[in-house]
């Protein structure tokens, strides 16, 4: 067997019920529940597991959510099954998780800085507002060009995720985001999907809200990471607190390159990716991008149980 990965869903992937089988059977999913309570100054557990789903969805609410619910999820994996992994890697929000599962920050300062990185996306979507869509079936040249043509009369568009498997995610002004569509869809795009999202994230429009965390970030303790782990922005690691500094302001505004990030794993010997906290977004896009590698959705105490006992067999299996 290769080497394992954590890897951890971005905005999009919450949902009511998140969280909620951690935190009845583990006393130490239940702490950091409290914990993170006690920091934002409201219930986020009750959140979490009843919603309602619209209050859940906001952004300064879901990444929050989303950043507690994986480190819980990956503690879990690590306590019960003993699987520890050779690299983690998050989605957008979720590599807050993933550098806290790494040791370059701890989870207090987590909570803060998703809880502010939120709520100056918010911001910065409500002074500069735009949109999302979902582009299948283009290359990532084609759709670059495609962003570059859409760009007139002060309008903006740019590429925010490279998901994988022919998906492209293009953010940017509203008028912009009309104009990239229908050159999407003339370039051959096989669909062509408007996303449900407050603002025009990863984007240049964005930078504001970058420019303030990184001043944030900079009043943050963070080491370096005691295990790998791959950077959206560059697709290769993180090797110091300012590699990290310099990442986390730049994804704010900048693309996401998740396909291009897994990728480097793959060609450094991960074939087993375990996905922590909510959803199967992210198993989903490695089947796209790679069907040899094993995936796992680690959601409950039973889908630990689960993985733990699927890698223990695949491993007898090689003996």
């Amino acid at each position: 067997m290769g080497k394992i990965a954590f890897v951890f869903p971005g905005q999009g992937s919450q949902k009511p019920g998140m969280g909620q089988a951690f935190y009845q059977s583990s006393p130490q999913a239940k702490a950091l529940f409290d914990q993170a309570n006690d920091l934002l100054g409201y219930d986020l557990s009750d959140l979490c597991f009843n919603g309602p789903e619209d209050t859940l969805r906001r952004t300064e609410n879901a990444q929050p959510a989303l950043y507690v619910v994986a480190v819980i999820a990956a503690n879990e994996i690590r306590a019960v099954s003993h699987i520890e992994p050779d690299a983690v890697a998050g989605h957008s929000v979720g590599e807050y998780a993933a550098l806290t599962v790494a040791g370059v920050l701890d989870f207090s300062a987590g909570v803060r800085l998703v809880r502010k990185r939120a709520e100056l996306m918010r911001d910065a979507a409500l002074s500069s507002p735009g949109t999302m869509y979902a582009v299948l079936g283009l290359d990532l040249a084609i759709v670059k060009d495609v962003c570059r043509d859409a760009q007139v009369d002060g309008g903006v568009a740019a590429v925010a995720n490279v998901n994988g498997g022919g998906q492209i995610v293009i953010s940017g002004s509203a008028d912009a985001m009309e104009r990239a569509s229908d050159l999407a869809k003339a370039a051959g795009a096989r669909k062509v999907l408007p996303l449900s999202v407050s603002g025009p994230f990863h984007s240049p429009l964005m930078v504001t809200a970058g420019d303030a965390l990184f001043h944030v970030l900079a009043d943050t303790s963070l080491t370096k990471p005691h295990i790998p782990v791959v950077s959206n922005v560059t697709a290769d690691y993180f090797n110091s607190p300012a590699d990290v500094l310099a990442g986390l302001t730049r994804q704010v505004s900048g693309s996401v390159l998740w396909e291009q990030s897994m990728q480097k794993l793959i060609a450094d010997g991960f074939d087993t990716f375990i996905e922590a906290g909510c959803g199967e977004v992210l198993c989903g896009l490695m089947r796209r991008i790679n069907k040899g590698c094993r995936t796992f959705s680690v959601q409950s105490p039973d889908d630990v149980l689960k993985t733990m006992e699927s890698l223990n067999s695949v491993a007898e299996q090689e003996v």
